[in-house]
């Protein structure tokens, strides 16, 4: 038997029927894709790219505000030194590598031959002398032989002038007066041969004093050869250094020939090879930063001298026409023009122990100032000492 509800009602169960479907949305929503996984490269990519570009254009910045090269070379004046005749060397008065002052001897030819030109030259002189004390005395011999004929001409005048009026008058023979005129006649060819004897002996004896050709020629000659003397001995023109010294004693030395190499210590320079695309900023006058390999450690200012004006480009000409020269590289590779840097100071500031054609770092300060020169300076600082290790 059924048991109902405890309050005695009989129970009631609703009737649901059949389910009604839900209305559809106003708009319909379209399903959402799933969210990418994050790639953890990306950041760094990025980093990488804008360093790189930073790179770059810090790079591009110094190179043209800071230029420089490690290719520098220690240049100097080199003379080759010659003597200025030929001769024997007798003596060699410098060692390899030594320092010399300017006027100092550095090696002699043996100078017999020129003392006997120069005593010949000075015979030659006193002799020439002697011919003109001569030819003054034969001036003066022919100026008297002038004033002889001349007084003689006069008195075969006055007779001839004389024996005339008388002829005329009869009181003489015609032959007398054939005679005077024959005697004046003669005096007058005298008169004229002394005169012409005189301007020979004249020409012959010329201007006096050194302003006579015959004293200046042997006055010339005694010079020359007291100059050839004088330059036997070979001398340093300027405070050098005199290396690859290969002379001796007994070797015959020809005129205009180097006998040695002098290194001329009053002027030295910094040769250093910068690209074309370097130079646009780069003037005379500018800044620099110079470091030699042979003094690591330290730094030197100096300031650019010149800047070459062009270079040797290598294309040789056969008959007037421009040789084509080849090339398969896919980039034409850049030419270097030399630029001249000097030491600040001078000689004065240049340091010791720096050989010529030694190993320099060069940086030019294009645009002076800022942070383009800090970091040039700091860079040639980490340069400095680190050419302690090679």
């Amino acid at each position: 038997m059924p048991v109902g509800p405890a309050s005695g009602a009989p129970a009631s169960v609703p009737n649901p029927g059949p389910a009604r479907p839900a209305p559809p949305p106003a708009h319909p929503v379209a399903p959402r894709p799933a969210a990418p996984a994050s790639n953890p490269a990306r950041p760094v990519a990025v980093l990488t790219v804008l360093l790189l570009v930073a790179l770059v254009a810090g790079y591009v910045t110094l190179d043209r505000n800071a230029p420089g090269s490690s290719r520098g070379t220690v240049s100097a004046s080199i003379v080759q030194m010659a003597p200025r005749v030929s001769g024997e060397v007798v003596e060699v008065m410098v060692t390899d590598d030594s320092i010399v002052a300017a006027g100092q001897a550095l090696f002699r030819i043996d100078p017999r031959p020129f003392e006997l030109a120069v005593h010949q030259a000075e015979a030659a002189l006193a002799e020439t002398g002697q011919s003109l004390d001569a030819s003054t005395a034969s001036l003066a011999a022919a100026q008297a032989a002038v004033t002889q004929s001349d007084a003689a001409l006069e008195t075969a005048r006055a007779e001839a002038a004389r024996t005339q009026r008388l002829e005329e008058r009869g009181v003489v023979a015609k032959a007398r007066g054939e005679t005077a005129r024959n005697a004046l006649s003669q005096a007058e060819g005298q008169a004229e041969a002394a005169r012409a004897s005189l301007e020979s002996a004249r020409a012959q004896l010329g201007p006096k004093g050194r302003d006579n050709p015959a004293i200046a020629a042997a006055e010339a000659q005694l010079a020359r050869a007291q100059y050839d003397l004088a330059s036997a001995t070979v001398v340093a023109p300027h405070l050098g250094v005199v290396t690859n010294l290969t002379l001796s004693p007994g070797q015959y030395a020809s005129a205009g020939s180097p006998a040695l190499t002098f290194i001329d210590a009053a002027a030295a320079w910094v040769t250093v090879d910068l690209r074309e695309n370097q130079l646009g900023n780069v003037a005379a006058s500018d800044p620099a930063l110079v470091l030699f390999d042979s003094r690591p450690g330290e730094v030197f200012d100096g300031r650019v001298q010149s800047v070459a004006w062009g270079i040797n480009p290598g294309r040789s000409a056969q008959g007037g026409l421009v040789v084509n020269q080849s090339s398969n590289r896919w980039f034409e590779p850049a030419r270097h023009i030399p630029v001249r840097v000097e030491l600040a100071g001078g000689m004065d500031g240049w340091p010791d122990h720096v050989p010529v054609g030694g190993k320099a770092t060069v940086t030019i300060l294009a645009r002076p100032g800022g942070v383009t020169e800090a970091f040039a300076r700091a860079v040639m600082r980490v340069r400095a000492f680190t050419s302690y290790l090679h």
